[in-house]
């Protein structure tokens, strides 16, 4: 697999400009960060949510941990981490684990740790184990233009 079909129409119907890094398979963001010799700050990790209303991707640096307790604050609701089947469900033509970032593709909103919004370059997985796409922070930002911005993430080591 490359990039997910959904995703790569999403991208190229924004006219947006990125390259792909292929990498050994690995099981999460911050390996993949390790094997494509990525910066795991600039490496962001998807982390479907559940709640009452439906679903969020909370998007933070492979590097942090989502602060759970923070986040349900900021969202005001009651969160829990989505289950494979219902990523599944969401998430179609990923890997369950290798989901973007990019929720507007998959009509998911989502939640972006302010820790990324700075970044010159941003990585995040393509929709499998093996790929990883590559965009400038600017596009980034462009491509999540309607993510709801806080800080909710904490550095994991």
């Amino acid at each position: 697999m490359t990039i997910a079909n959904k995703l790569k129409h999403f991208i190229d119907g924004k006219g947006v400009s990125y390259d792909t890094v292929e990498h050994h398979r690995t099981s999460t963001s911050r390996q993949s960060a390790i094997a494509a010799h990525v910066p795991g700050s600039i490496m962001a990790k998807s982390v479907v949510v559940h709640h009452e209303l439906g679903y969020a991707l909370a998007v933070v640096p492979s590097t942090h941990r989502i602060e759970l307790s923070t986040l349900q604050g900021i969202m005001d609701k009651r969160l829990g981490l989505a289950s494979e089947d219902e990523v599944v469900s969401l998430f179609g033509d990923c890997d369950v684990g290798a989901v973007p970032p990019i929720g507007a593709a998959y009509d998911v909103p989502v939640i972006l740790d302010e820790s990324l919004g700075a970044a010159d370059d941003i990585y995040f997985e393509g929709g499998d184990h093996r790929t990883l796409v590559h965009v400038s922070g600017k596009d980034f930002r462009n491509l999540t233009t309607d993510a709801r911005q806080a800080r909710f993430s904490h550095p994991a080591y």
